[in-house]
């Protein structure tokens, strides 16, 4: 659930209701490959229910998703293909938004495109410091730190923390319109 919060958080309320409207929620069957490595990826999905493991060919599963993860950012990034497959580990409901609707929000946009942009930005800061803490480099290990004080570790970011409760009630909001509308 932490990982929605960096999206929502940096959206105002009308951002999120664009989403949640722009979206579709689709149901994903258990062992469904929603993104498969190597290829291209049409569109970001926010997992609203059930849960997916991340898998590489090299390295096998890296991550487990639950309710609240965002896949397929990195698309919005760069135009590379999928770095990673990602497939229901069971049966899942995921708000799936099209690239290219979302990337037509963000060019008339300029505000929502700065917000979505920050959001996703804050949301791979978290990640990229999660892995380095992953790899054994942190504040703990003699000559090596990329943390100032040393003792965030783990924790969200101050500016995020601020909106974690915006954040929230935003996720149920989508999350209880979704559920409660027929499925598109």
């Amino acid at each position: 659930m932490r990982k929605v919060l960096f999206i929502l958080g940096q959206l105002s309320d009308a951002d999120s209701e664009w989403l949640a409207r722009a979206g579709q929620l689709v149901r994903i069957p258990q062992g469904t490959e929603l993104i498969r490595e190597g290829t291209p990826v049409e569109s970001m999905y926010l997992l609203v229910d059930g849960t997916m493991r991340v898998h590489m060919r090299k390295l096998g599963e890296i991550a487990q998703l639950e309710a609240g993860e965002i896949v397929g950012e990195l698309s919005l990034v760069d135009s590379r293909p999928a770095s990673a497959s990602v497939t229901a580990t069971r049966a899942s409901a995921v708000l799936k938004v099209d690239k290219a609707r979302l990337l037509e929000k963000i060019e008339l946009d300029e505000g929502f495109g700065l917000r979505f942009y920050r959001a996703i930005s804050t949301f791979l800061a978290d990640r990229m410091r999660s892995t380095i803490e992953k790899m054994g480099y942190d504040s703990t290990q003699p000559g090596v730190s990329f943390d100032r004080d040393g003792d965030s570790q783990g924790e969200i970011d101050i500016d995020v923390l601020d909106r974690v409760h915006l954040a929230g009630a935003r996720f149920d909001r989508i999350f209880r319109s979704l559920l409660d509308a027929p499925t598109r």
